[in-house]
């Protein structure tokens, strides 16, 4: 293994040849990583399997999940808009003259990207985070997460040797499966890396943004650390639909052992006859669930370890039959009254596993003073009729303020890969609001503006060129065209 400054300097020197490559030679390149992912067939699901003990039919849809945000980030580079091509052509007889000024986005530089736990495809090696850095012109240096170090090498393997079927320039993606602490410091802290991609722990994504920022030149840290994805159930849908909405949320909060970042972690409701009866179906449906092993013994232990200290809280009653032990990683639901829950900022933390508490409101008053006391959330959802939806319209507008992704009537386990997604909200679930980590504006994470001024023509990136050799939209002096530009 080369030293840590032997390899962020591979990658300052690939990326002054990567980031002048064509959007087309990097959208093969993208194309072959997933055709050769695929072609590793059943023995990455069952090394993944090994490692992660997670099922093959899970392991199958992520992995056609990392394939499609792949061949995603390639049809973005076909398209070629992405890099926000903008044109304000001269006036010379403006007073004082208005000089002509050309804008688009432009790669950042060198990423470090930190391999997820609970994704071993999608959020790891190959994950959104490397898809969208090698889309825009960004090396990638990828550190494996220890969970699953045989599974990472093994798709690191096949984008190396896409990127030498495509010729890329080399060390464009590099792999690095020491674990330890210092390692991710000194990755993060190195001056030829300019920017790191995260999915995990709040301490963990906190730790990287700190050592980010007390370098000699900070760095941006696009973390993701995770959420309790609070819902709002309002009276009505649980007068009508309790048993339906029970079953829905005991299956989102079990989903996958409960490892997901969007995990419904807490639940809101207005005291009443029909909460009750929810809760009950609710705990009936989850005392049913059959539990299987984790991602990894420290998951379990932490899992065990955060529900023994929430069932130990004032005011908290445990609604299932059963509670974790060393030996069973059960599902656990849990309720308090919301007074109790306002007074103890713990009961509002992530429980990573199949956990959630439902709070239990004096009136509509008490759930808002809930609600706006949350923080941050990748997500938030509201459940209820139309004359409910209708009737909670604060709600919905506070829910703006706290989540990067508003549900009404759904669970908000499963995040769709497409244009419109946010995945992130604003801090503590993620570093910076303003940018998703998944779908295809991910990619401006790693990009950022250049004004090009009174360029020779023949000179100026295709994007900008007076005759829009890409055929790409562009705003010139305004106005979104494909047309040339008369010189």
């Amino acid at each position: 293994m080369n030293s840590i400054s032997e390899i962020t300097k591979k990658a300052s020197i690939a990326f002054e040849q990567y980031a002048f490559t064509t959007a087309l030679q990097r959208a093969n390149f993208l194309e072959t990583i997933a055709s050769n992912i695929e072609a590793l067939g059943d023995t990455l699901l069952e090394q993944a399997h090994k490692e992660t003990n997670l099922p093959l039919v899970r392991l199958q849809g992520e992995r056609a999940r990392t394939c499609f945000q792949l061949r995603m980030f390639a049809t973005m580079l076909k398209e070629g808009h992405y890099v926000e091509a903008s044109i304000d052509t001269a006036i010379p007889s403006k007073t004082p003259p208005k000089p002509d000024i050309r804008k688009m986005l432009h790669p950042i530089g060198p990423v470090v990207v930190f391999g997820a736990s609970n994704f071993p495809f999608a959020y790891s090696t190959a994950g959104g985070d490397t898809a969208s850095a090698l889309a825009v012109g960004c090396p990638v240096i990828v550190k494996a997460h220890p969970a699953h170090l045989a599974t990472s090498t093994l798709v690191a393997e096949a984008i190396v040797q896409a990127a030498e079927t495509t010729k890329m320039p080399k060390d464009i993606f590099q792999h690095i499966t020491l674990t330890s602490f210092e390692i991710g410091k000194a990755l993060v802290q190195d001056e030829n890396v300019y920017a790191v991609g995260f999915t995990g722990s709040r301490n963990g994504g906190r730790a990287l943004l700190d050592y980010a920022s007390v370098r000699k030149n900070p760095i941006p840290v696009f973390a993701e650390m995770g959420s309790v994805n609070p819902v709002i159930l309002l009276q009505e849908a649980l007068e009508k639909n309790a048993q339906s909405i029970a079953k829905n949320y005991a299956g989102s909060i079990t989903l996958g052992m409960g490892q997901f970042c969007t995990n419904p972690g807490i639940l809101v409701g207005v005291k009443s006859e029909a909460l009750t009866n929810f809760s009950n179906i609710l705990a009936t449906e989850m005392n049913a669930f059959a539990a299987t092993a984790m991602l990894h013994s420290g998951i379990e232990e932490s899992y065990l370890k955060n529900t023994t200290h929430a069932l130990s809280q004032k005011g908290v009653q445990c609604l299932t039959s059963k509670k974790p032990s060393a030996n069973n990683n059960c599902a656990v639901l849990t309720t308090v009254d919301a007074a109790t829950f306002l007074s103890n900022p713990d009961l509002a933390e992530e429980v990573f596993g199949p956990y959630s508490i439902l709070i239990q409101c004096e009136n509509v008053e008490e759930l808002k003073k809930v609600w706006k006391n949350l923080k941050g959330q990748i997500s938030t959802t509201i459940m209820g009729t139309d004359k409910d939806i209708d009737a909670a319209t604060d709600l919905l507008n506070m829910s703006l303020s706290i989540a990067g992704r508003i549900v009404i009537n759904g669970v908000p386990t499963g995040v769709e890969v497409c244009d419109s997604m946010v995945h992130g909200g604003p801090y503590p679930a993620s570093t910076d609001s303003r940018f998703t980590a998944v779908g295809v504006q991910a990619a401006k994470r790693w990009l950022r503006p250049i004004s090009f001024q009174n360029w020779p023509v023949h000179l100026l990136p295709a994007a900008l060129q007076n005759h829009n050799p890409l055929g790409i939209w562009r705003n010139i002096n305004g106005a979104l065209s494909k047309n040339e530009i008369n010189a």
